[in-house]
């Protein structure tokens, strides 16, 4: 990782803080705004010290991303190719000590983490690379005029000079996605990661310069939202990827008005469970739904709507199965739940949580609720004037709700701005096709937890949860543009009436 220590200047000598450093045009670079400190979620200590960037060192980025797109986007499409295959091996030999930062900051257990690097950060590299070989144009007859001279044919030129903003929770996966498919196409980009994660990504780009990523290509600067926003608003960034919260969302799409962007926000996740659904695969689905990384993913479980014929034999195992979560520090490779990230989400959950417990809710909890651990939490009698069955929670609460005909399950499911993922139970084959179709969301997942999602598929949402779909060749029609060349050959000797319709 790119560091180097912080010297005091009174007495001259060096701290034992490593700093993470921002990368520009292949260099490691301080931050004109000084430095950040990245603290463990589980017990608060010191990670390290991260250089904080301010507009300039933005506009240095962005003159670094613009100066390298030509040559990249010049060179030989299967040369582009090799390095995001580089990428993949190195990551993948590297994927352990990544691991071991994404369990120390932002609080993922082994598991969780080890999977995030594994299986899906690592891969993308090569998968994008891939896609990219697979990225192909059209050809089209003519149809406008009488002629065999005409040839029409469609390609895709990269954009330019792309945002990159990307969250905490999965971020190495979510960048990594995000970044190799918007370079596969030609692209470079400014990478902004979340202040909560910043050490760990940047670990991911001293993997990219060590496989040989020309200078410029990716560059990353470190910070609080301010630099978030800049990134955004600079008048030399051509599209805009983002993955995060709605009201944030909203912001981007505002600033990035004509141009190409990619949004991937909140989720309210209704999780439906019809009177024939196998029970312990439900209750196996809504644990992972619910408590997969303390529920900070945005495909999370956010209601549980519960057929009231099952109701008492779900919530019963559900809650001995939350009763047994070990939950603990996050590099025991016991545990299967660690601490939440901040406090600000932490706060959010405790307030829907207490707000439905005022409302009449009934709460049980189980496990540690110290610092930024919150217990496993599940909620029953949840209705929908309650802010958790409104509102994104983003943490480890199962709220239950009940409901006596599928229509009525599908109008609550429906009843949100929200439309990322939603989870469906049932064994009759109609019912799956029928309330599937019915519910408004950007994937619905059959006798599947929330939390499945499938690298080469489509992913993103409706309403409030986002514009557009990120992955496999989703990411690649968002970040480049279609251009259609027309020749006219002129060489026919046959002679037509170039009126496609005649007797005018």
């Amino acid at each position: 990782m790119t560091s180097s220590l912080i010297t005091d200047p009174g007495h001259g000598q060096r701290d034992v803080r490593p700093v993470t450093k921002g990368l520009v045009a292949g260099l490691p670079v301080d931050g004109r705004a000084g430095t950040f400190d990245v603290t463990s979620p589980q017990d608060g200590s010191l990670i390290g010290a991260v250089a904080q960037s301010d507009m300039t060192d933005v506009d240095d980025a962005v003159r670094a991303a613009r100066a390298a797109q030509p040559a990249w986007a010049g060179m030989p499409l299967i040369e582009r190719v090799k390095i995001l295959r580089r990428v993949h091996t190195l990551f993948a030999e590297r994927a352990e000590p990544v691991a071991m930062m994404l369990v120390r900051e932002i609080g993922k257990t082994l598991e969780e983490a080890r999977e995030e690097v594994h299986e899906y950060a690592a891969p993308s590299w090569q998968k994008a690379g891939e896609e990219g070989l697979r990225h192909r144009g059209l050809s089209f007859p003519s149809t406008q005029e009488q002629t065999n001279n005409k040839r029409l044919v469609q390609s895709f030129r990269p954009l330019g000079v792309v945002g990159v903003i990307t969250p905490y929770n999965f971020p190495t996966d979510i960048a990594s996605i995000a970044l190799a498919h918007i370079v596969a196409a030609g692209n470079t980009v400014v990478w902004k990661p979340s202040e909560y994660s910043a050490i760990s990504c940047a670990m991911v780009g001293d993997i990219l310069t060590d496989a040989g990523l020309p200078a410029g290509v990716i560059n990353i600067v470190h910070g609080l939202g301010d630099v978030g926003a800049a990134v955004v608003e600079h008048d030399d960034v051509d599209g805009v990827f983002f993955t995060g919260s709605t009201a944030t969302g909203k912001k981007i799409a505002a600033a990035a008005a004509l141009r190409p962007h990619l949004l991937e926000l909140g989720g309210d996740g209704p999780f439906i469970i019809l009177p024939d659904a196998d029970i312990d695969a439900a209750v196996d689905g809504a644990m992972n739904g619910c408590f997969y990384y303390a529920g900070q993913v945005c495909t999370s479980a956010e209601r549980l709507l519960v057929h009231e014929s099952v109701h008492d034999e779900f919530v019963a195992k559900l809650t001995a199965r939350a009763r047994a979560l070990v939950i603990g520090d996050p590099a025991d490779p016991a545990t299967q739940m660690g601490p939440m990230r901040n406090e600000a989400t932490k706060a959010r959950v405790v307030d829907h949580v207490e707000d439905a417990r005022a409302k009449g809710a009934h709460v049980e909890q189980f496990g540690r609720s110290d610092g930024l651990f919150h217990p496993a939490t599940v909620l029953t009698g949840v209705t929908p004037k309650m802010r958790i069955a409104q509102e994104e929670t983003f943490g480890p609460v199962a709220p239950v709700m009940t409901f006596s005909t599928t229509a009525e399950a599908i109008a609550i499911a429906n009843s949100s701005k929200l439309g990322l993922i939603a989870s469906l139970w049932t064994r009759d084959l109609a019912s799956a096709w029928r309330v599937g179709e019915a519910l408004q969301h950007g994937s619905v997942n059959i006798n599947e937890t929330s939390n499945y999602w499938d690298q080469l598929a489509p992913f993103g949402g409706t309403g409030q949860s986002g514009v557009g779909r990120e992955l496999s060749q989703w990411f690649l029609q968002t970040f480049t543009e279609s251009k259609l060349l027309v020749f006219d050959l002129g060489d026919s000797e046959v002679k037509y009436d170039r009126r496609a319709e005649g007797g005018w």
